[in-house]
């Protein structure tokens, strides 16, 4: 990320009414238009991408036509028999063709893409990933690929509120408030969690957190929940009645600290899990260089996986989501824990391949299913060991299942408030943080990347994984400015330049005339010193700041004169070199914004 870059970004996130030409900031009134609108679009979107994923299943697994389905009951043994091995080698061409031909961004599970967008492409998305992505992700998941919902449909709702940013013109700042909110609408409608949705947004995606940003989200998830509750009702994505247990009394002290370590198991998981997917990708890709081949190896591999299943054990538990199987840890249907440690493994398995190889889907639903099956197996041994204590597993997969979406993403609040709202139990909420925080911390502590920003480090870029609210617009120069400068008189600049040493010497340096600063030394011209002027290598375009001067104030000023450095100094105006202070540039702008300040480097 280039400093002019990063300049114009955090201008157009916290300052600025416009950006370059025709993009003039929307009034509050058009922006709440324009998120119910991509509210009703995530809503129509999730209802829309639903029917395209029971089409591509009841299609390839049973040569049936059908646009409903119900996730939470088993799939039924397909009519291919043996065949079904094959169904999701078939599909892999389709969806590496699609992949190649129109939207490389629609393979794998998609919130990279979109943060990507955020902060290196100005929020735009190209609108062909709508399409591309609903497609190529119904046909991996349908066929019996190991892959989540969440993922395509937060890359759909998010390439159209970009889509709409686009077409009416706006800063970068606004258009990534559409982003955000076709994200949180599309989730929110797919899971029936218009909570879940709106922190997703305001954790991951939104930049600026503000009372007026994380309302205009709000408005999105509404609308998109209330459509996608006129096709698939109010009930709850898992609807458990034996969770009415602790209704009228407290989860017992001993069952509340059983989640601490249960936190730690969860967090090394889901350091596994994150870790896992990206080798399984680096090992094919090494080993394989077509795309059409690498694919449909990984799905050859995927398909005997399910054929073993149901031939050993009845179901296809791993295919898809695996919402059944989920449900059936939660009901208790799924007890042993010898079975729940191989349908972990399983899963796992079949979603590194799945994803590693080249599939579009989300890894959210397989979070969830392998934080369940490691929560009730963890249940079902701590009740066996201790049976006088009269434990309940279900405690322990609820909590599993929130610590490893909140592991697994970094997205905390989501995955707290996602998991009450798909079981509607608040009885067990203190587990479920306990273990949450405690996941979350270890597997930071093992993992620092989440599984979303982990492929934008891999590729050289990076995103804060902590936003800060709008506070710093508060901070003063001297919080923000740096001291890492040298003072260097213009007529010994090129003896300076002779023993400079890249690293070691201080970042900054300030050429002087007569005991005033004239400017700063620019180091990527500093060859020009013995064949040009070396006045040419001196940037002479600084603003003037005191210490108090405000951070909104900064920038205001380095945009009004276009310039990227800003002197600090003790006397407003003054150029003195006994006066000057400290040094503002990107960098430290970028550092005080919680940015990866080496990104500037």
């Amino acid at each position: 990320m280039t400093a002019e870059a990063f300049r114009q970004t955090v201008f157009n996130y916290f300052n600025g009414e416009t950006t370059s030409e025709g993009e003039q900031s929307c009034s509050s009134a058009v922006m709440l238009v324009l998120v119910f609108l991509v509210g009703i679009f995530g809503g129509f979107g999730s209802i829309v991408f639903k029917a395209i994923l029971a089409f591509c299943q009841s299609f390839s697994l049973y040569g049936t036509f059908s646009l409903r389905m119900n996730p939470n009951v088993y799939l039924e043994p397909s009519r291919w028999g043996a065949f079904i091995i094959l169904v999701p080698v078939l599909a892999s061409f389709i969806v590496t063709w699609v992949i190649r031909t129109f939207a490389p961004e629609a393979r794998g599970h998609g919130v990279p893409e979109v943060l990507d967008a955020i902060y290196y492409k100005e929020g735009r998305i190209r609108p062909s990933i709508v399409v591309a992505k609903a497609i190529v992700s119904a046909i991996s998941i349908g066929t019996g690929g190991s892959a989540g919902r969440e993922g395509p449909i937060v890359q759909v709702g998010s390439a159209f509120g970009s889509l709409m940013g686009q077409v009416v013109k706006m800063p970068t700042r606004q258009r990534i408030i559409l982003i955000a909110a076709g994200a949180a609408a599309g989730l929110a409608a797919m899971f029936n969690a218009p909570i879940g949705g709106l922190c997703f947004a305001v954790e991951i995606l939104l930049v600026s957190i503000s009372a007026r940003t994380v309302s205009l989200v709000a408005v999105a998830t509404v609308a998109a929940t209330y459509v996608g509750r006129l096709y698939d009702g109010l009930s709850p994505s898992f609807n458990v009645p034996k969770l009415a247990l602790f209704e009228d009394h407290l989860v017992r002290l001993y069952s509340i600290m059983l989640c601490v370590p249960l936190g730690v198991f969860v967090g090394v998981a889901a350091a596994v899990f994150i870790r896992s997917i990206y080798m399984t990708e680096d090992t094919l890709l090494e080993r394989i260089k077509n795309d059409y081949a690498r694919h449909a190896l990984g799905m050859l591999g995927v398909g005997i996986m399910l054929y073993a299943f149901i031939h050993f054990t009845g179901h296809y538990y791993i295919a898809g989501a695996g919402y059944a199987s989920i449900l059936g840890t939660l009901t208790g249907e799924l007890s042993n824990p010898w079975f729940l440690m191989l349908l972990f493994f399983g899963k796992l398995l079949a979603t590194d391949v799945t994803l590693g190889s080249g599939a579009s889907g989300g890894i959210f639903s397989p979070s969830l299913f392998l934080g369940a099956t490691m929560g009730a197996m963890f249940g079902q041994i701590v009740a066996w060991l201790f049976p006088a204590l009269g434990i309940s597993p279900v405690i322990y997969t609820i909590s599993a299942m929130a610590a490893m979406v909140a592991g697994s993403t970094g997205a905390v609040l989501t995955a707290i408030c996602m998991t009450f709202e798909q079981t509607r139990d608040y009885s067990v909420i203190l587990p479920i943080i306990l273990t949450v925080s405690v996941a979350h911390i270890v597997r930071v502590k093992l993992c620092k990347e989440s599984i979303y920003t982990l492929k934008l480090a891999r590729r050289g870029t990076s995103v804060p994984q902590g936003l800060q609210a709008a506070v710093s617009a508060r901070a003063d120069a001297r919080r923000v400015m740096s001291t890492d400068f040298k003072l260097v008189d213009f007529g010994q600049l090129e003896t300076w330049f002779d023993n400079y040493t890249p690293g070691k010497d201080p970042r900054y340096t300030l050429v002087t005339r007569d005991g005033v600063v004239i400017g700063v030394a620019r180091e990527d011209l500093l060859y020009l010193l013995r064949d040009e002027n070396p006045e040419k290598v001196i940037d002479v375009n600084v603003n003037l700041v005191t210490e108090k001067t405000r951070w909104a104030v900064i920038m205001r000023a380095m945009r009004i004169k276009n310039t990227e450095i800003t002197l600090v100094t003790r006397q407003i105006g003054s150029r003195k070199e006994q006066d000057i202070v400290g040094v503002i540039t990107p960098r430290e702008l970028a550092r005080h914004a919680g940015l990866d300040a080496e990104l500037m480097d």
